[in-house]
């Protein structure tokens, strides 16, 4: 069968993580490439309370019955609530949830680009917010960024020279490089976004996780009206309930909302029952320092070993929150051929190219310390030492 798809298909790529997450399936194989939270940390006991507590105490029915679209009112109150321990006052109104920030990504795209539309990214960027907007075929425009994130001169520049639709940034240990976007520029950037009139995508699922530094204010708490801020439960309680947050003016969440009806109506209305059961009994920030406490020890584990086993020629990045860190290796080295023989020697890494708008990136790698015990981040470190080695001298 000779199927006629649409132009924009034969356009979109797929995911480089999704598809080397294929191969860290296998046995033995050391995964420091997949952004996964770790799953030894999940709070199944109080999530099979809460079940238990929706399905017995009166919920059981509304819970299994379709549901409105903007996502289950006390459940959009208490997101309002965690909104405001992050400097933004909001109401429910201004508060659509989705099945996960991704499904957020792809209405933005959906209500706001147009073909040739311009939209500004850092670089390197989240790849998935270009998989989700490259469906509705936007130029992507790279803005020089550095180890305190976009740099805001550039970013002022590049709105001049190329009137974007979006500004799209991940400020807080940044998606893939751990960064995080200083506070003067949060203040510059917030200012240049009111001067011009250009709304900004603020994609916020690492700020909860900070295990050590000073607390940075989100851009939206600088900015309400040029924000559109996106967050996520997936990070804090599991991936697997797919509950994402969107906040900004009610004009964007109504049109927001129209977009999703066509999608999916609503996102799953048990989970949403299920989870503000869940923080309403449960310690939910007792839970959050748990997982923050045992990150912080294995990214430590991941700094001490690539401090004591990579080539002095070899940087990366210190991230102070978050689930990934930032390899620089010289010049010459491609980290995709790299990939190659480290899945051989069963270790796996993201190579950093494919979180690059245009080129560059060909020797660098995105490591993940959240899914992977001290002990095992010890043998992958060594082992991919191992591998680099060879490529230095060649390079």
């Amino acid at each position: 069968m000779d199927y006629q798809f649409a132009e924009r298909v034969n356009k979109l790529r797929s995911s480089a993580i999704r598809e080397i997450l294929q191969v860290t399936e296998m046995p033995d194989v050391i995964s420091l490439a997949g952004g996964l939270p770790a799953e030894e940390l999940f709070p199944i006991a109080e999530i099979q309370a809460a079940v238990n507590q929706v399905l017995e105490q009166g919920e059981a029915a509304a819970s299994l019955q379709y549901g409105p679209t903007e996502g289950y009112l006390p459940l959009r109150r208490q997101i309002a609530g965690i909104m405001q321990e992050r400097g933004v006052s909001c109401s429910s109104e201004e508060i659509l949830i989705t099945s996960g920030s991704q499904q957020s990504l792809d209405l933005l795209g959906r209500v706001f680009l147009n073909h040739g539309d311009t939209v500004l990214v850092e670089n390197p960027t989240y790849l998935g917010a270009l998989q989700a907007f490259e469906v509705f075929e936007p130029r992507f425009k790279a803005v020089p960024t550095d180890d305190e994130g976009m740099v805001p001169e550039a970013l002022e520049r590049a709105i001049i020279e190329y009137s974007p639709k979006l500004v799209y940034l991940v400020p807080t240990f940044q998606n893939p490089t751990g960064r995080s976007m200083n506070r003067e520029r949060r203040w510059a950037v917030a200012e240049i976004l009111r001067r011009y009139q250009v709304v900004l995508v603020e994609d916020d699922p690492y700020s909860a996780l900070r295990f050590e530094g000073e607390e940075l204010p989100c851009i939206k708490s600088i900015e309400n009206d040029r924000v559109i801020y996106l967050s996520t439960f997936s990070k804090t309680v599991v991936p697997g309930f797919r509950v994402g947050w969107m906040v900004g003016d009610p004009r964007v969440i109504g049109s927001m909302a129209k977009c999703k009806q066509g999608a999916d109506l609503h996102t799953n209305s048990l989970v949403q029952h299920i989870l503000a059961r869940y923080l309403q009994e449960t310690d939910s920030p007792a839970h959050v320092a748990r997982i923050k406490a045992e990150y912080k020890r294995r990214k430590d584990a991941m700094l001490t070993a690539l401090a004591r086993e990579f080539p002095p020629e070899v940087t990366w990045s210190l991230p102070e929150g978050g689930m990934f860190l930032w390899v620089q290796l010289p010049e010459g080295v491609d980290t995709g051929l790299l990939l190659a023989e480290a899945i051989a020697e069963k270790v796996a890494f993201v190579p950093g190219k494919a979180f690059f708008v245009g080129e560059g990136g060909e020797n660098t790698m995105r490591l993940n310390y959240s899914n992977s015990s001290p002990e095992l981040i010890n043998e992958g470190i060594r082992r991919l030492a191992r591998l680099i080695k060879p490529h230095l001298d060649v390079a």
